[in-house]
């Protein structure tokens, strides 16, 4: 089945996609699976494959997404950064005193890179309600860090345990009345709760080695929910996914929703694929990067990506322990609909208006003797980029006091300035101590050193 607002994909674009989630609940041995996916902020397609004649689940389905849930809180810990009630490397003890966790950041928390254990002590705390570890102690246990703060990715559940209790401290409200409000309500996510809400899929486990099933435990996860209690749909996830590539003015700017998809830590050893970035997932896929998370819990297992680039994303859900590759499969999504129905870009069109101070700024600029070139976005913002060949480049906001701020790259969060001379002529662009001038090396420029009195010459 499809559901679009917009013009539906090509019928061999619905085919392949349905074949992929066939095999997968096939192969998988999944009772229930449903796929979807979003293109430009829209819903255009979604599909379902079950072992009940007659009952196939559709994207207004719940089914539990266990960590996404994390990219979930962490939105909601942006949110009270951005209102300036907090700071990312604050340390955890400054807004939640007494917990144990030593000086651990709120950033390094976001980014699995305070050291913290990956699980709970004693009973495995998905399969077990949330009563039996009714205080953080409880959650983080005696040695709640192996692992130095800030040197090593090390995923963690009680990591998020801490920033659901952080943003409780904060709003003063329960953790999931927060997302709810703040997050679900204004992206339209109304099949996005806590506790399962009709139409829900069952959790099963499959035996591994036979084809049967049994029902799985669903328990309140108590203080641990940060880290893994919501259920949404395939529906609701693609609205999230959307607001995960472009941003949302009501919950995150898009500069604090870009902020969340770059890259916290390294990547582990030889785990050059993958990466993680403030409660978001990172991966490289056909050659394509994709942002989201994956999740599992008892009975399910949840995928959502997407391809910012594309402007494509993929949701996947199934209700079953293990078995289905999910990941995966919603990988396959996107790839199967980007590369048959490719991003068509909006028609060119000149900015509205320009200073003509900024245009003189434009083209070609010599660091040393590596050529760039200074190029005009809108509203102001400008891209300092090589001429040719890699090198750093970065993109730059236009800031009130005629500055401008890195946005990516080498430059992220680096003054871009003008330097004029007396009689008001710009004399260079300095970044961060790097010296841009017209051309290379010209004698009497401003650069770092000086310049050679004989001038250029050969040999």
């Amino acid at each position: 089945m499809t559901s679009s607002a917009f013009p539906e994909l090509l019928p061999t674009t619905q085919r392949a996609l349905l074949h992929r989630i066939a095999t997968a609940q096939t192969e998988g041995r999944a009772p229930s699976l449903v796929g979807a996916v979003m293109r430009d902020g829209q819903l255009v397609w979604s599909g379902a494959r079950t072992c009940v004649e007659g009952h196939a689940p559709d994207a207004d389905t719940q089914y539990r997404i266990g960590s996404i849930t994390k990219t979930f809180t962490a939105v909601v810990v942006l949110r009270l950064r951005d209102e300036g009630l907090l700071d990312l490397g604050d340390p955890l003890e400054k807004h939640l005193p007494g917990t144990g966790a030593g000086d651990v950041t709120i950033a390094q928390l976001l980014g699995h890179t305070a050291g913290l254990a990956a699980e709970t002590p004693g009973a495995w705390w998905e399969r077990t309600p949330g009563t039996e570890r009714p205080e953080l102690a409880d959650v983080l246990g005696e040695r709640p860090g192996p692992h130095p703060a800030g040197r090593v990715h090390h995923y963690s559940n009680p990591g998020y345990t801490l920033l659901g209790s952080l943003i409780e401290a904060v709003r003063g409200e329960p953790w999931a009345e927060v997302v709810r409000r703040e997050v679900c309500l204004p992206l339209g996510m109304h099949r996005t709760s806590a506790q399962a809400e009709a139409p829900a899929a069952g959790g099963w486990a499959v035996h591994p080695w036979a084809d049967v099933m049994l029902p799985e435990p669903s328990e309140d996860l108590g203080l641990m929910a940060p880290a893994g209690q919501l259920w949404s749909t395939a529906g609701d996830l693609c609205r999230f996914a959307a607001f995960l590539a472009e941003g949302d003015e009501r919950v995150l700017s898009a500069d604090s929703v870009r902020e969340m998809r770059t890259p916290s830590a390294p990547p582990g050893a030889g785990d050059w694929d993958a990466g993680y970035g403030l409660g978001v997932q990172l991966a490289r896929r056909d050659g394509r990067t994709l942002a989201g998370h994956t999740g599992s819990l008892p009975g399910f297992v949840a995928t959502l990506w997407v391809s910012v680039e594309d402007g494509v994303a993929a949701v996947v859900l199934a209700n079953a322990t293990s078995g289905v590759a999910v990941g995966a499969v919603a990988a396959d999504l996107v790839r199967i609909t980007a590369d048959a129905e490719p991003r068509i870009p909006e028609p060119w069109r000149p900015l509205p208006g320009i200073d003509q101070a900024l245009l003189a700024l434009t083209g070609p600029w010599y660091w040393g003797t590596y050529a760039y070139v200074l190029r005009v976005a809108a509203e102001g913002a400008v891209e300092l980029s090589p001429l040719r060949g890699p090198g750093r480049g970065s993109r730059f906001r236009a800031e009130e006091d005629g500055t401008w701020t890195g946005l990516d790259g080498y430059h992220l969060g680096e003054t871009l300035r003008v330097v004029r001379r007396e009689d008001g002529s710009v004399s260079h662009l300095d970044l961060g101590s790097f010296v841009y001038v017209r051309q290379p090396y010209e004698a009497g420029d401003a650069v770092p050193g000086g310049v050679d009195e004989g001038g250029w010459r050969g040999l």
